[in-house]
């Protein structure tokens, strides 16, 4: 009897193994279903063979995951169950990064779920209209992304047609129409409120972009929940069904389709297939039917009832509520298996539905609960296995690092989903490491993340678009190095025609001797006053030049306004006017009795032939006082001087800005030996070999030549890179046809340039919707430092919008970054041209000294170049790709040209001092020798 007993037990407990057996995978039947899923997966990205594939992979047309930029407040839709949620969600960036969320969550009935297409979206309207009702957002106009958990087919991130209804739904008039044209419908219809559509995503897209925002390695998106589903950023190059080879797109693969096509047949059970033959739609969704929480609950139902009715479960007795379809929930699944050693709870859940089941029945419902739930999990690791093998292959690497977000109840509540899952993935993909992360805010966040992400990328996108427009519109004010190098060969001839004696006269690069033959070397000391004129603004220094310890510079300073009256006026008031301010800077500082030897900055074209003398040849930068070109403007100022009464010293040296700019530098680094002014004018001078100078009697050492580059181009040179701007410029300034180089590069005329640019942009329709204020059509009234300020890389555009509103004008958002862009081509052709006759220098110099490679340094002082966030880094790029033989520190004058100037007359100081004693000496000499008296010019 015993024996029969346990006969029995043992032929049921091979049964219920047997029928198990069939749930049972071993490794290399996953790896059959890995490849398989690889061959699908393929087969879904081409053209040739999409249409036919069981896994669709559908484009999602998000081409980036979040960077940590994204910021502004969102509305998001979550729809994919029987449950529809509604958000409002705000994304603060940088340092206090944080998404913060609001939301509500309305039921969907199941008499609407299987109505018709627009009973559903007018409720999903209703629910959305509740929702900003209840945040008092109704009149707010926000962005929103609308997370749609079946599968689409998108052709744009803001168009997607269903393909197919499942989880459940079977709406009416909804497959193969757009999901997003049908909720904005709905919404006309009741006619409350008004949105922008930016997004429809897949609650997997969502997912991993929620993941991707905290994991910058997230590239995957899982769903293990209700259904089941993956997406990941492909490589463009391999997505057949869309345009374009560059970058990656988000795919959704769909992947609960796999099967469709009978390629699973042989892992599929008759339980499996009873489970579809009783769906809403039979023969599809095989895979997710196997995998997804919306049917494992189901599929042990079937397999309880067959080991019921074998009489192998609560004794053969098959129960009302045993037959009813969808009575097993899946997530009976997760409690039964969670009790390891009671089986109180299964107990418990058996009674619940009439089952009086036994301690025996117990363990068998676990086992089959553990026989469905393992194999779910192990399917979707082969899966996973398979995406992630072709994420590294597409890369070419050894090994790949990569994170997998994931949502879902099934992966979330089951106790041991998540680990088969993961040894699976280990298993199948050795060459992958991959770890899971847990989306804790849903699909909805992804949503709103997808919709900041998609509209940061299609601004993107715009402003490149904007950009292209306008470089095809500037493109003459374009220079490829090859223009650049031609530029800088047509500029070293100028230097070289300048210096000749026979071609000088005719060379509009004057290259004039500024008789100042050293660069500061250490020795300088003394007490000087240095007076710097060139612009609107007129200074005075004391400079203090000790040598306690070590050579140390102190220097007092005064500023000076120069009224545009004087500036046009006549010579004599604006020395006059010179005079004044040193006799009051005198007073200031108590030392109008002192007797002081001073140095004149200059900065305007003159011809020297000695240090402490300067004939104007032609005023620049707006000056236009009569009465100086021509003259010596150290005797105008002595005069000027002596009719104040004021004391001092001759004036010792009279230098251009750029000679006191490569001073000041040579007296931090002695190297320096080229000086450069990039402000309101534009000049560059350098320490050329006395041999080479012509002009100038002696063939030993070296000398200062003060190039005067501003009036390269007035024969008509660079004509062919003259724009139609450069050329209305000219027209209307001062002196026409005179420093054509420096109105293309300089301060003094850039902001013009740009007002110019602007107007006729704005004529053709181009910008600001074709309106033209009188503010900018008055001249002047964009400046150089309004390039600076809207360049600037974080509030540029907010300084574009407010400089523009001042000119009355009000700006979209793109004809601010078309402005910003405007400012940065004409900026960066200043640069260019700048970096192009600096390059001329620096081969000369390397040429004059014989060296293989030029180690030197350049002085530079000026507003622009000090001021524009971008100028100086534009520069030195493009000096260095010009002359690459050549190692050039830029070293900013801090102190600009006036402690340059103390510096030469420190030097002539210097120099006059040693005459002078070798006169008295020479005087002592001839006296004993009993000869008369001679004198000596210094």
């Amino acid at each position: 009897m015993v024996t029969a007993v346990a006969q029995r037990l043992l032929s049921q407990r091979k049964q219920v193994d047997d029928t198990l057996a069939h749930f049972s995978l071993n490794r290399d039947q996953l790896r059959v279903v890995r490849d398989k899923m690889r061959v699908e997966l393929e087969r879904g990205l081409r053209k040739d063979s999409h249409s036919s594939a069981s896994v669709k992979m559908l484009p999602a047309f998000v081409f980036q995951t979040p960077d940590g930029t994204e910021r502004g407040k969102y509305l998001a839709l979550d729809l994919g169950g029987t449950n529809f949620r509604v958000l409002v969600v705000k994304i603060r960036s940088g340092i206090r990064k944080s998404v913060r969320m609001y939301n509500k969550i309305y039921a969907i009935p199941h008499e609407i779920m299987q109505g018709t297409g627009e009973e559903l979206f007018d409720h999903i309207v209703h629910c959305i209209s509740d929702f900003l009702d209840y945040m008092g957002m109704k009149n707010t106009r926000l962005p929103l992304g609308f997370t749609f958990s079946f599968p689409c087919r998108q052709t744009g991130i803001d168009k997607g047609s269903l393909v197919s209804w499942t989880k459940g739904f079977k709406a009416t008039d909804c497959e193969d129409h757009d999901v997003v044209d049908m909720l904005r419908d709905a919404i006309k219809r009741r006619n409350e409120f008004d949105l922008d559509i930016v997004a429809v995503v897949n609650d997997t897209v969502g997912t991993m972009m929620t993941c991707a925002y905290e994991d910058s390695k997230c590239e995957i998106g899982l769903i293990a929940g209700t259904g089941s589903n993956v997406c990941y950023m492909e490589d463009m190059r391999n997505i057949e069904t869309v345009e374009g080879d560059e970058g990656q797109m988000c795919v959704n693969t769909e992947w609960g389709g796999f099967g469709e096509n009978g390629c699973i047949e042989d892992i599929r059970t008759k339980f499996d297939r009873e489970v579809d033959e009783g769906s809403l739609n039979s023969g599809k969704q095989r895979f997710e039917k196997m995998t997804s929480g919306m049917y494992l609950g189901e599929i042990v139902r079937q397999i309880l009832i067959d080991l019921t009715k074998r009489g192998l479960l609560f004794r053969g007795r098959i129960t009302e509520p045993l037959k009813t379809r969808g009575i097993f929930e899946t997530k009976f699944l997760s409690q039964i298996e969670r009790f390891i050693s009671t089986y109180t709870l299964i107990i418990a859940l058996m009674h619940l539905q009439s089952l009086g089941s036994t301690c025996d029945d117990s363990i068998i419902v676990k086992e089959v609960c553990g026989a469905v739930s393992h194999r779910a999990a192990q399917l979707c690791g082969a899966g996973m296995a398979a995406i992630v093998e072709k994420i590294r292959e597409n890369r070419g690497l050894e090994h790949l690092e990569i994170t997998v977000g994931v949502d879902g109840t099934l992966y979330k509540l089951h106790p041991h989903f998540s680990r088969v899952l993961k040894d699976t993935v280990r298993d199948l993909a050795p060459k992958c490491t991959v770890s899971f992360v847990l989306s804790e805010d849903g699909s909805g966040k992804g949503a709103a993340l997808i919709t900041a992400v998609a509209r940061r990328y299609c601004d993107k996108r715009r402003q490149e678009w904007l950009k292209l427009r306008i470089d095809k519109y500037l493109y003459s004010m374009r220079f490829s190095d090859e223009t650049l190098l031609e530029i800088m060969s047509r500029f070293r001839r100028e230097l070289e025609k300048g210096l000749s004696q026979d071609t000088n006269p005719t060379a509009t690069v004057k290259m004039l001797p500024t008789f100042v033959r050293s660069i500061p070397d250490g020795t300088e000391k003394g007490d000087f006053i240095a007076l710097d004129l060139g612009g609107s603004n007129f200074r005075i220094l004391r400079v203090k030049v000790s040598h306690e310890k070590k050579q140390t510079v102190q220097m007092e300073t005064e500023i000076y306004d120069t009224p545009e009256d004087i500036i046009h006026g006549s010579g004599t008031r604006l020395f006059d006017h010179v005079a004044e301010c040193l006799g009051d800077f005198m007073e200031k500082h108590k030392i109008k009795d002192k007797k002081l030897p001073v140095g004149f900055t200059f900065s305007f074209p003159c011809a020297q032939t000695k240090l402490d003398e300067g004939i104007l040849l032609t005023w620049t930068k707006r000056f236009k006082a009569s009465g100086v070109e021509g003259m010596d403007v150290v005797k105008l100022l002595n005069k000027a001087i002596k009719k104040r009464g004021v004391r001092f010293t001759d004036i010792m040296a009279v230098v251009n800005d750029t000679v006191g700019t490569m001073m000041t530098c040579g007296f931090d680094d002695h190297r320096c030996e080229v000086g450069i002014i990039i402000g309101t004018g534009t000049n560059a001078c350098y320490m050329e070999e006395m041999r080479h100078i012509e002009l100038v009697e002696g063939d030993e050492g070296r000398m200062c030549i003060n190039t005067e580059w501003g009036a390269f181009g007035d024969d008509g040179m660079l004509e062919d890179i003259r724009t139609d701007f450069d050329r209305d410029i000219d027209r209307g300034s001062l002196n026409p046809g005179k420093q054509l180089f420096e109105k293309m590069v300089s301060g003094m005329y850039m902001g013009e340039l740009v007002r110019l640019i602007l107007v006729k942009m704005a004529r053709e329709g181009l910008l600001f919707e074709g309106r033209i204020t009188p503010e900018l059509l008055t001249k002047g009234k964009f400046e150089t430092k309004h390039i600076s300020a809207i360049e600037k890389s974080k509030e540029g555009l907010s300084k574009a919008k407010e400089i523009l509103a001042r000119l009355g004008v009000e700006p979209s958002a793109d004809d601010c970054i078309a402005v910003q862009h405007v400012c940065a081509i004409v900026s960066f052709r200043s640069a260019s041209l700048v970096a192009a006759t600096l390059a001329a220098i620096l081969t000369r110099l390397k040429d004059n000294k014989h060296v293989p490679r030029l180690k030197t340094t350049v002085g530079i002082d000026g507003s622009l170049y000090k001021m524009h966030p971008q100028y100086a880094r534009r520069l030195h790029k493009t000096v260095r790709r010009l002359v690459p033989e050549c190692d050039v520190r830029f070293l900013l004058s801090e102190s600009g040209s006036g402690k340059g100037a103390a510096m030469v007359t420190a030097w002539a100081y210097r120099l006059c001092g040693d005459a002078q004693q070798n006169l008295r000496h020479s005087s002592g000499d001839h006296a004993g020798n009993g000869r008369g008296g001679e004198s000596m010019e210094v």
